[in-house]
């Protein structure tokens, strides 16, 4: 008999093998209907695959996590069968699932254009009609090299060779067209739906070498149903609309151009909403017990190796190249190379290592807004949030094993507060553990591992894991923000190291009397200033709070008369702290509101000759028709206190009981 165990904990025995398509059948006709492939011990697999041992199974729907993809891997084979059929000689190499969709890589001579997509989603829409049955066939490798080299697909062919001799070449078929994949895919293309669409064009090179044919690569989007996929396209015209780029470069924050590549230049007003946001930092910090301190630039190459980035990092690192110093270097390789410190850490440990530390100096947190370069591949980078030159809010916590689950809860509450005092309330948290290449042994990395799920369970913090994603020196927490139209943001991290303090002669002298190494906690909120600021900008759609704003107010007059009186209300306003300009252009009103708005200012103070005698001003809201009219003592008392940053004030906590 073979015992299987469903969901809910129920069990259902059979006399004989049988495959998840049955056992779907055998729990009920709707869920034969529903079935799309079959979760055995915890791995997807095809529906028609067979049980022949006691399990656990899940039998996966429309509706279950690990549905879409399913569904978004499908998409794309049924794509490639579609531009196979409408433009015959056009080569597949790769199509596999992404975030939020799919897309398949082509050889093909003449390049496609947004104008063929409507054409290829229709002969895709027709393949799913036509619910051609999938199958999984296993093929040897001889019978797989000749079968591609005689269809002209000579990547597929490539690839076969790269294969181990020893394992198995899986192909799928559907209807007349087949593909080599390991899956898993639906049973028929009928199951896809039609909750796809066709998104963009792009070039790309066979097997990611510059040297190599290009390609074109089409991408794709693909949900479980129509109402996901309109809810989807909505979030990225709304996106659109909120870009920050062209927010950016309407308040007047920012601008970037080719002589700095991936580097920001900041404008007066992006700069005062820069130094707001870490002012703001700095003081949560400074309330929490960190120290800040300011390290390098240019640090020489051999801290780099013995940290063990210049090993991990180096192709990424920008490296002094003064003539005399590469002649130095040339006619004697012991010379002296500096690099651009793409990171904060090993640096932070050179700052502990001065004088000899006792444990009663634990937990030592050392905070750096550091300044860090990493060459990031031109086509990688998107305006201010991914760059090659930004600032990591950056600390480091040294501290006992013992400390470790107090620092990290406390670290949770800080990060949750901020998070919440900037309006992000919906955070999730992942666990990512040991990557295969890493450093330090299997048990440093277990204990790393089980003190910081230690803490994260201390905290009561729900996570999901993140297989070998981890950092090459420990485990670490990833905390994703979720913004007003529903994107997610990886920003915060927090990660146990056991393996630099060793690497960089770290160590404290303990109650014992003898040397110990620290624990090295290494943790950010924002993770990049840059990137953050641009979070926000897109978040608010640049209608930033009042307390965020490089320009709160602008003091305009309706005519000539009342130039004075603005000037000394914007005098006034000024003296308390509110960050002020005076509009006094000889224009209409409604002209300067339009520009005012367009520009994001959240208060437009209005005076005209009635408010001048009356000592009052006239506030428009931005977004808003109406204006109040308030006496300028009262105007100034609300604006100030709108104007008082969240600092103080509590932001959401953690679970409660979890301190």
């Amino acid at each position: 008999m073979i015992h299987i165990t469903l969901p809910d904990g129920s069990q259902r025995s059979y006399d004989q093998p049988v495959s998840g398509a049955e056992i779907a059948a055998s729990i009920g006709k709707g869920l034969a209907r529903d079935a799309l492939a079959l979760k055995l011990d915890g791995e997807v697999k095809d529906l028609a695959t067979v049980v022949d041992r006691d399990a656990k199974i899940e039998i996966v729907t429309r509706k279950h996590p690990d549905a879409l993809e399913l569904l978004r891997h499908d998409a794309a084979h049924v794509l490639a069968e579609a531009v196979q059929e409408l433009y015959p000689g056009t080569q597949i190499t790769f199509g596999p699932s992404i975030e939020n969709g799919f897309y398949y890589d082509f050889v093909r001579d003449e390049p496609f254009t947004p104008d063929d997509f409507a054409k290829i989603e229709q002969r895709m829409r027709e393949i799913v009609d036509r619910d051609e049955t999938i199958t999984r066939e296993i093929w040897s490798r001889d019978e797989a090299v000749r079968w591609f080299k005689e269809h002209g697909e000579k990547y597929k062919a490539e690839w076969v060779l790269e294969i181990p001799k020893d394992e198995e070449i899986s192909i799928y078929r559907q209807g007349n067209w087949l593909d080599m994949c390991t899956g898993p895919h639906l049973p028929s293309t009928g199951k896809l739906g039609k909750a796809f669409k066709l998104m963009r064009v792009s070039g790309a090179y066979w097997r990611g070498d510059a040297n190599n044919q290009q390609l074109q690569r089409v991408y794709g989007t693909a949900w479980a149903d129509e109402k996901q996929l309109q809810q989807y396209l909505t979030m990225l015209e709304e996106a659109e609309k909120r870009d920050h780029r062209r927010l950016g470069k309407e308040m007047n924050l920012f601008h970037q151009q080719e002589e700095a590549a991936g580097m920001v230049f900041w404008h007066p007003k992006g700069w005062t909403l820069y130094r707001t946001v870490e002012n703001y930092l700095r003081g949560r910090l400074d309330d929490s017990g960190y120290v800040e301190i300011k390290t390098p630039q240019l640090v020489d190459r051999k801290l780099w190796e013995a940290s063990g980035h210049w090993e991990k990092f180096r192709e990424n690192m920008y490296l002094s190249e003064n003539e005399a110093g590469l002649k130095e270097f040339i006619a004697d390789p012991t010379q002296r190379i500096f690099a651009l410190k793409p990171m904060n850490c090993p640096c932070h440990v050179q700052v502990f290592n001065q004088g000899l530390k006792s444990y009663r100096d634990l937990p030592l947190r050392l905070a750096e807004f550091g300044s860090c370069h990493r060459f990031e591949p031109g086509g990688a980078l998107h305006g201010i949030m991914r760059v090659r030159n930004f600032t990591q809010d950056d600390a480091h916590i040294f501290c006992t094993e013992d400390q470790i689950t107090a620092e990290s809860v406390d670290f949770c509450r800080l990060l949750l507060q901020v998070y919440g005092d900037f309006g992000f309330t919906d955070v999730a948290v992942r666990f990512a553990d040991r990557p295969e290449k890493r450093a330090g042994t299997d048990a440093i990395w277990n204990k790393a591992e089980a003190a910081l799920k230690f803490a994260v369970e201390r905290a009561q913090l729900p996570y999901t894991m993140a297989p070998g994603e981890g950092a090459f020196y420990g485990p670490k927490l990833e905390f994703h923000l979720k913004d007003t139209i529903g994107r997610s943001w990886q920003c915060g991290t927090l990660q146990v190291d056991f393996v630099m303090p060793e690497r960089l002669d770290a160590n404290y002298i303990a109650e014992d009397g003898q040397k110990h190494r620290p624990v090295m906690l290494h943790r950010a909120i924002f993770g990049s200033m840059e990137r953050f600021l641009g979070i926000l900008i897109e978040n608010f759609a640049g209608k930033l709070p009042f307390w965020l704003a490089p320009l709160q107010v602008v003091v305009a007059t309706i005519t000539d008369d009342s130039r004075a009186y603005g000037e000394e209300v914007a005098a006034t306003l000024r003296a308390a702290g509110l960050r002020v300009e005076t509009d006094l252009r000889n224009e209409k009103i409604n002209y300067k509101v339009r520009e005012h708005s367009l520009a994001k200012v959240p208060v437009l103070a209005v005076v005209g000759k009635r408010e001048a005698e009356k000592r009052e001003v006239a506030l428009r809201r931005l977004g808003g028709n109406e204006q109040e009219v308030l006496a300028l003592d009262e105007a100034l008392n609300r604006l100030k206190t709108e104007a008082r940053s969240p600092a103080g004030k509590s932001g959401p906590m953690l679970a409660a009981g979890a301190f």
